[in-house]
């Protein structure tokens, strides 16, 4: 049992820092790429986006980064169901939307 313990707290402990890093990688790009100019503001696309669901009947639950394409993934919630709204950090232009 206490082996069992030992092992899941390190397994934690190596996992967790990596999980962060990824997560860290990501924010600096969405922070470069609008320091740049190459990115809108996640305030703006957020102000272009969340209304139009909230008229939906959808709560707001946050946001994501994904350096690799450049995308802001919002997500919300309506009725139990998650609904992921994909936009283009360069446009603000929807270009997935998954869960409605």
């Amino acid at each position: 049992m206490k082996a069992a313990i030992a092992f899941a707290l390190l397994t934690a402990a190596t996992v967790g820092p990596a999980a962060a890093q990824w997560q860290r990688g990501d924010q600096d790009e969405a922070y470069q790429g609008r320091r740049d100019g190459a990115l809108m503001s996640l305030r703006a696309i957020e102000n272009g986006i969340v209304p139009r669901m909230k008229v939906r009947g959808a709560d707001y639950i946050g946001a994501e980064f994904d350096g690799s394409t450049g995308r802001y993934r919002l997500k919300f919630v309506r009725s139990g169901a998650v609904i992921w709204v994909d936009v283009d950090g360069r446009s603000g232009a929807i270009v997935a939307h998954a869960g409605d």
